[in-house]
């Protein structure tokens, strides 16, 4: 049975892709998913770099550490080495259908399509904010790590179905 591997993908991959990796990566390993996370950006500024402080300092809080991740831009063999390529936003999602390669075998969507009531919703960047805006960031990418293990799980007990709405 083949491990079902998911890219978080936001514009600098500083802010709220981590964050949703991490959401992601605790709410499988406390579910016994197993799983393969990363996140990247559609933007390269911030490549190398780790994390927000802002970021690092909210997942922390929620007993966990992001301080080695580091940010990278999402490349074209993405694409093809990830089930599920999930943009925080809009703007991301379109950016990343405009840069699949043709040969894209990754069902791309936006993270919070999986959680009940907020399809088509994307996750507000709080870059220009204050540590408010991080707590909701954190929220909402652990609102849609529950669901998105939950859809995961049953796809993974009801055989080869694609538990997660494709895009």
């Amino acid at each position: 049975m083949r491990v079902p591997s998911v890219l978080f993908v936001c514009l600098g991959n500083i802010c709220r892709s981590p964050l949703a990796e991490a959401a992601f990566r605790e709410a499988a390993g406390r579910d016994g998913l197993g799983a393969i996370a990363d996140s990247a950006g559609t933007g390269d500024w911030h490549v190398g770099r780790p994390p927000d402080p802002r970021s690092q300092a909210v997942a922390l809080a929620h007993g966990v550490d992001i301080s080695g991740y580091r940010a990278r831009r999402v490349r074209g063999e993405d694409f093809r080495s990830f089930d599920h390529i999930l943009a925080l936003d809009g703007q991301n999602l379109r950016d990343l259908r405009g840069i699949a390669p043709p040969d894209t075998s990754a069902r791309l969507a936006l993270l919070m399509d999986h959680v009940p009531g907020r399809a088509g919703q994307g996750v507000p960047d709080p870059y220009y904010g204050g540590p408010e805006d991080f707590a909701a960031v954190w929220a909402d990418c652990r609102a849609a790590a529950d669901a998105l293990v939950a859809m995961l799980r049953a796809g993974l007990r009801d055989g080869p179905r694609d538990g997660l709405r494709g895009g």
